[in-house]
């Protein structure tokens, strides 16, 4: 589904559909610390009922499920919904795939224990969406918001991809990543209170291959290029890693988490 959005990448359109089983495989990177920092906090886990939304591939719900926590996720995208399942299928997992915008969700009053949205809360329209999720969450409810990137100013590999994808999409607004809090819109504090956040500094593994892979993956690459770029991108991208870093290296990321708890 293409998607255009003025607050994003200047309005340039995106569809992640069109990255979706690169996205299925390259983008399932988050480190045991990061879903540490979610249980020790006593979310995600057995006794309660989850939804996820923006759930894309499903990577949150399918490396939580071990925690004994019921999921549902949620992705405006089909074919993001189409490879949640095939990869939930494959770890013989029951969770509850929707392929429905977050805003556009239906489910019964206090369905919830805790929503989780990662890497897409800036996607929605808040205004719509918050009431929706005080109406789904039980008393005491938690919205958890959670993300990662990587750090261009401090690592050259990933500061000379991301100059490279501006060179062939100058209008990505994803670029330029430094340490910071987790930010929301005010609209968020007339139904929900902050409760905790935390930023903390990931080294994540990769090989030349799954570098170029993740990076394919970003919005503004394989969702937003047209086939030529793409393809341009692709053969000046390979050459590029072939020529500043070795076979096995690691990027430098933050990750930050937002709990935010009904009012």
């Amino acid at each position: 589904m293409e998607i255009t959005d003025k607050r994003i990448d200047c309005g340039k359109t995106f569809d992640w559909g069109k990255i979706s089983e690169d996205y299925a495989r390259y983008r399932d990177i988050y480190p045991t610390k990061f879903y540490k920092k979610i249980i020790d906090r006593g979310l995600c886990v057995k006794g309660q009922k989850i939804l996820d939304l923006g759930t894309g591939t499903g990577v949150i719900p399918r490396n939580m499920y071990p925690f004994g926590a019921e999921w549902t996720g949620t992705d405006i995208s089909s074919e993001q919904i189409k490879q949640a399942r095939k990869l939930t299928d494959v770890g013989n997992m029951k969770i509850d795939f929707h392929t429905v915008p977050a805003e556009q969700i239906c489910f019964a009053d206090e369905s919830f224990d805790v929503v989780t949205a990662c890497q897409c809360f800036w996607y929605f329209d808040h205004e719509k969406l918050m009431p929706k999720l005080a109406r789904l969450l039980r008393h005491d409810g938690k919205l958890l918001i959670l993300y990662m990137a990587w750090l261009p100013f401090e690592d050259t590999i990933a500061g000379k991809s991301e100059e490279l994808v501006l060179k062939y999409n100058p209008q990505w607004s994803g670029a330029g990543e430094t340490r910071h809090p987790i930010q929301v819109e005010d609209v968020v504090y007339e139904y929900f209170k902050m409760e905790d956040h935390e930023e903390y500094e990931l080294k994540i593994p990769f090989t030349r291959q799954s570098w170029h892979g993740r990076m394919k993956a970003c919005r503004g690459v394989g969702a937003s290029l047209k086939e030529d770029e793409l393809e341009k991108w692709d053969k000046e991208h390979r050459k590029l890693l072939e020529r500043i870093a070795p076979e096995k290296f690691e990027v430098l990321h933050y990750a930050a988490l937002t709990v935010l708890r009904k009012i």
